[in-house]
């Protein structure tokens, strides 16, 4: 049985439409539903191509290098493998998946989050009696831009010295640089949780031995947990960031040491916490500073495009040098729903 993929016609053209990645080019040249039923029912369009080559990029039998190279067509598809590589790399013990409350794809550099204008007296939703107003809520535009950064890394080798590397090896390489890069996001997702997004919507901040936090400076207590708990009202605290330092403070606490908390992490790794909140420990992190938030309300996530190769320079010139780039950008919604705890 003939099939389409294996006709399709590979250029590198197909990575510079605008508003569509070079898979979804491949898809609309050759859509999966027609190979429902079929042994290739579950490989996407990009997958098909390999097959279609003969490449193999998984697994200790997996092809080297110079097998993209073996054609002018075959190489096309080298962007994106490196693309998918370091995109499986920033997904990878990603944490801002647990911190974000929505995420935006945009095209462009301008953008501008909304937010709720809203005072104490009209969060109350009071009674409506007859024939009188509904209170209202007002969604405004923020005052000024969300920063989106562009964050990367250039990817540097000669073509004759990975050549005949396995692509299952080069891969390891590839997800390094991914995870580098998503490290990079998540620290500009807290500078924004801590900072704000420059429209005056920092985190209220409190500190260990100043009212309301009870306890000595230095020192950390259940009881100040519960202090800054408290501070969350209406809102849940539901997620903790940590850096490493005072994760083990939080560690050393009697209530981390009960039967079940031990039990739990010993046996899976996961951290419960008596709060019921969920611990992200990094140190990205600003030192003695625990960060507490509403997941479901503190930060959206602004992301233009996905991840990015400089393409010409990895079919045309067989590496040498080529940027790896992506661009994230993290706005504020409700600033009452993130605060932090000094130690």
């Amino acid at each position: 049985m003939a099939y389409h993929f294996e006709n399709v016609k590979l250029e590198k053209g197909m990575y510079n439409q605008a508003g569509m990645t070079f898979t979804e080019v491949l898809e609309k040249a050759d859509p999966s539903e027609n190979y429902i039923g079929t042994a290739l029912e579950g490989l996407d369009a990009y997958q098909r191509q390999l097959k279609r080559f003969d490449i193999k990029v998984k697994g200790a039998g997996s092809d080297m290098v110079e097998k993209f190279f073996r054609t002018t067509a075959s190489s096309v598809l080298f962007p994106e493998y490196v693309a998918r590589s370091v995109r499986a790399g920033m997904e990878e013990g990603n944490v801002l998946s647990s911190i974000v409350a929505s995420t935006t794809n945009f095209e462009g550099m301008d953008y501008r989050s909304i937010y709720s204008a809203a005072t104490e007296d009209d969060k109350t939703l009071r009674r409506v009696e007859e024939g009188t107003l509904i209170p209202t809520t007002e969604i405004k535009v923020q005052e000024n831009l969300v920063k989106l950064h562009k964050r990367g890394r250039m990817l540097v080798a000669s073509y004759e010295a990975i050549r005949f590397q396995r692509l299952d090896l080069f891969s390891v390489m590839l997800r390094q640089i991914g995870s580098h890069i998503m490290r990079m996001h998540l620290e500009d997702a807290i500078d924004v949780l801590v900072n704000g997004d420059g429209n005056n919507n920092a985190a209220a901040a409190f500190a260990i031995g100043t009212s309301p936090i009870t306890g000595t400076s230095g020192s950390l207590t259940y009881a100040a947990l519960l202090d800054f708990w408290a501070q969350f009202e209406p809102y849940s605290m539901n997620t903790l960031i940590v850096p490493p330092a005072v994760m083990l403070k939080l560690l050393n606490l009697s209530v981390f040491q009960d039967a079940a908390a031990g039990l739990n992490f010993q046996g899976t790794g996961q951290l419960i916490n008596p709060l019921g909140a969920k611990l992200i420990n990094t140190s990205a992190a600003p030192a003695g500073c625990i960060i507490g938030l509403d997941n479901r309300y503190a930060l959206e996530m602004v992301q233009v495009a996905d991840v990015n190769v400089e393409y010409d320079r990895l079919i045309d010139r067989q590496l040498e040098r080529a940027a790896i780039t992506s661009i994230y950008g993290f706005a504020k919604l409700y600033p009452e729903a993130s605060c932090t705890l000094k130690i």
